[in-house]
């Protein structure tokens, strides 16, 4: 079957209660110019996810054709390329990456996602929960300022919070804590994992009652630090009073005293392996994952919770949350592109900032892609004088061993890209 290697798909927007309202959703704005058919945008809907990709809850569309994106990559393998087909093992046009924007207003839950032994397993035994058996490593990066939890923090970290917060140590065994508060930097890391995960799991498995009474006393305690004066609250008190306003009661805000709080500024990125628990508490980035959506909850959340499975996947790793955050490279052969290369062959996403001076020209890629433009307009052309037209919203799929240039026709053009290689 005969296509151009470029052309336009329709994304499909996702409504969660945790996304932006109408208007003030990037994923609303970028949507309402993505040529999505049908959609306007409604003032008091939440629109959270921005989808573009192939996975089988809410697959892209081809604009111009009846085919989905996965129906159309099933009919022209090409588009794919076979290094990607035989490493990757695609069956039915399914792309090894899933791309988003997400808008997020309220946090999401505390989460982590399997491995892809586990996610085979959880989707074996309960595929009404777990959609598909493949893993989500994922990376996420910054379009506006963006927060979240990330990653176990180092124990001397927790140790202090163990210490200072006598709420949270309330909820923990005293055998547990007297063990945790032992460990030096000079333990071993397997002991650092075993009481790591001895203190995770009782403060995830808690008495209903008893947490509710202690983050009663915490807020109160920290409310009336709020309206004493004087130098005010720091970043995570504020965190546990805004996490307990939208999630009142709920044991996932004592994980402040856990997991990194880290805030980025646009352009910074965070990658989340298997096993490594997180939540996302407010601001606009773009995120790219393997094609899945499994998820596995614990807390901060009106889901299902599946506590037990979460506290068996996680890795217990502690670390400073610099140990996620992904460093961009310049692209080579590129001018104004950057590179966010995960330790994962799934994807990897390009990040082109790019002004009405000379075209930006990414070399072929020996697999597939989606861009999006975020902003600007312009224009991308492939081969012999082919070209389209580039606005903010516009989502266009591009084929393996493709070389394409990207210019920008007034303003700035930002173009983020995902794609696979071998």
């Amino acid at each position: 079957m005969a296509v151009d290697p470029v052309f336009r798909i329709a994304p499909t927007s996702q409504s969660y209660d945790w996304g932006k309202v109408g208007e003030d959703s990037k994923v609303a704005q970028l949507s309402a110019g993505a040529g999505i058919p049908g959609f306007t945008v409604k003032q008091s809907t939440p629109y959270a996810e921005l989808w573009m990709g192939t996975h089988t809850k809410s697959p892209s569309g081809v604009i111009g054709s009846s085919n989905t994106l996965p129906q159309l990559l099933a009919h022209c393998p090409q588009l794919i390329g076979t290094s990607i087909s035989s490493r990757f093992d695609n069956k039915d046009g399914n792309l090894p990456f899933l791309f988003k924007v997400l808008a997020i207003e309220k946090a999401l839950s505390i989460q982590t996602h399997p491995d892809k032994k586990t996610a085979e397993e959880l989707h074996a035994s309960h595929p009404d929960i777990y959609k598909d058996p493949n893993h989500k490593p994922e990376m996420a990066l910054a379009l506006t300022p963006f927060k979240a939890l990330c990653g176990f923090m180092p124990v001397p970290s927790i140790q202090a919070y163990l210490r200072a917060v006598p709420e949270f140590a309330a909820l923990i065994p005293p055998a547990i804590t007297s063990a945790f508060l032992a460990l030096t930097s000079s333990s071993p890391e397997a002991d650092q994992k075993k009481r790591l995960r001895d203190l995770f799991a009782a403060l995830m498995t808690a008495d209903e009652s008893q947490v509710k009474a202690q983050l009663a006393k915490l807020v109160a305690r920290y409310e009336a630090a709020a309206t004493a004066g004087g130098a005010g609250l720091d970043n995570v008190r504020e965190l546990v009073l805004r996490l307990n306003e939208q999630f009142p009661g709920d044991i996932g805000v004592f994980c402040v005293f856990v997991l990194n709080y880290v805030t980025m500024a646009p352009g910074e990125a965070i990658f989340l392996g298997a096993g490594e628990p997180h939540a996302y508490v407010s601001g606009d980035i773009m995120e790219c994952m393997a094609n899945s959506d499994n998820v596995i909850r614990a807390g901060l959340t009106p889901k299902m919770r599946d506590v037990p499975n979460l506290i068996s996947v996680l890795t217990y790793v502690p670390s400073a949350v610099s140990k996620h955050m992904v460093q961009p490279t310049p692209f080579p052969g590129a001018h104004s592109t950057l590179c966010y290369d995960p330790p994962v062959p799934d994807f990897t996403v390009l990040q082109t900032t790019l002004a009405p001076s000379k075209p930006e020209v990414h070399r072929a890629i020996a697999g597939p892609s989606i861009a999006i433009v975020v902003e600007g307009a312009g224009a991308v052309e492939w081969g012999s004088q082919k070209s389209l037209d580039l606005h903010s919203g516009n989502v266009i799929f591009i084929g393996a061993d493709t070389p394409v240039s990207f210019t920008a026709r007034s303003g700035t053009l930002v173009v983020y890209r995902a794609f696979v290689e071998e």
